[in-house]
């Protein structure tokens, strides 16, 4: 284990290697730590996504061999990079552009090339994330068109059709029709579409090949992961381990404080006690590990971020408009300590899920109900009316 400036590694470094002596923004200083990137081919990048079941280190953590198998041989149009991380617990992301920009540039342009796409678009809301991008492609000679375009930071701005939407300019929220974009994706073209660390998860694997890269990590899905680590601990950051790591290895590390753990973010849910499970994809897809402490108000932590969340709403559903704002009501009373806050928290949670035009309704709900869940006892103690004792601390919403 090694301690980094804004990140740490346990076991086996890879997305961050080379960071401990500085950023890796020149191009000189990432090829003497990665070394050249390998030219492949399409079906070069299939087999090797295939081989060690590689997801997309996004939310939805669909299989990267099955994107690459549903576009067509011909007619690419372009290659996205999501740097949109507009989820207000993740950094893992911005971290990656900022300080490793090469190394996703690798994976987006050695990918675009295999694919015959002649754009690659990086989608950042990030101001210094964008910046270093721009800096380091005025090192680079790539045979290709690369933009990097400024996006919104609001929350569904980062869904995958929203930044397709804020690309072609149109306003950055989801269209409400699911459609892949493998199929319709940037000027309705098929296009592949990923996050930050999917393309430097690919750079890796393109040198490593497939028995280098499953080195490390749980047999499934081998290899490394990023997650952000915030909240009631001594030492947050972001930080690699290997998949498959138990939670709690990562816990003592960071000397987290005992209590229920978040997992996955504002859409993610509340883990009361952490004892045998490991983290790995799909219950880590956002990459986001939380302790919550016991010097905080749950339940009006939780208010606070379902306010955001509502918010946050793209507008454009009955579910997440009127659900959410029901919801922020709910929970409102429910910590004043209202019985019928707690009865109608459970019906609108029972009516949103499945009915929203994005994902937004249905992680805000999942989120909410796994609080219910997990702080049964807090839920009690507000009902009473002598509420739990502790002050709202903000561990949830520092990064707004």
């Amino acid at each position: 284990m090694r301690t980094l400036e804004a990140s740490r590694v346990i076991g086996v470094a890879r997305l961050l290697a080379g960071l401990d002596h500085g950023p890796l923004n020149d191009l000189h200083s990432h090829l003497q730590t990665h070394g050249p990137q390998p030219q492949l081919t399409r079906d070069d990048y299939t087999s090797l996504a295939e081989a060690v079941g590689l997801r997309g280190r996004g939310g939805a953590a669909f299989p990267v061999a099955l994107k690459l198998k549903d576009l067509p041989r011909r007619g690419v149009e372009a290659v996205v990079v999501n740097g949109s991380e507009s989820e207000p617990l993740s950094r893992k992301d911005r971290l990656l552009l900022a300080q490793s920009p090469h190394l996703v540039l690798d994976g987006a342009v050695g990918l675009a090339h295999a694919l015959q796409a002649p754009h690659v678009l990086i989608a950042v809301h990030d101001h210094e994330a964008a910046t270093k991008v721009r800096e380091a492609l005025m090192e680079r000679h790539d045979d290709l068109a690369i933009e990097v375009r400024d996006t919104p930071g609001r929350f569904v701005a980062g869904e995958a059709r929203a930044v397709l939407n804020a690309l072609e300019g149109a306003q950055a929220v989801p269209p409400g029709r699911r459609v892949l974009p493998t199929r319709k994706g940037y000027h309705r073209r098929p296009t592949f579409l990923s996050n930050v660390e999917t393309f430097a998860q690919l750079a890796v694997l393109a040198r490593l090949g497939s028995r280098g890269f499953s080195s490390t990590g749980v047999s499934t899905e081998p290899g490394t992961q990023l997650l952000t680590v915030a909240g009631a601990v001594q030492r947050p950051g972001v930080i690699e381990t290997p998949t498959g790591i138990p939670l709690n290895t990562v816990l003592q590390y960071v000397e987290a404080e005992p209590g229920p753990v978040l997992l996955g973010g504002y859409h993610g849910r509340w883990l009361p006690q952490t004892d045998g499970l490991t983290l790995q994809r799909p219950d880590v897809s956002a990459g986001i590990v939380l302790p919550l402490g016991s010097s905080t108000c749950p339940l009006g932590e939780v208010t606070r971020v379902v306010q955001w969340l509502s918010s946050e709403s793209a507008g454009q559903c009955g579910p997440c408009v009127f659900g959410l704002a029901a919801l922020v009501d709910d929970f409102t009373r429910l910590t004043a300590g209202d019985p019928q806050g707690w009865h109608d928290a459970q019906r609108h949670l029972g009516l949103i899920p499945g009915r929203g035009a994005c994902a937004h309704p249905d992680g805000s709900a999942r989120f909410l109900a796994s609080a219910l869940e997990v702080f049964g006892d807090d839920v009690h103690s507000h009902l009473s009316g002598t509420g739990c004792g502790r002050p709202v601390r903000g561990v949830l919403g520092g990064a707004w």
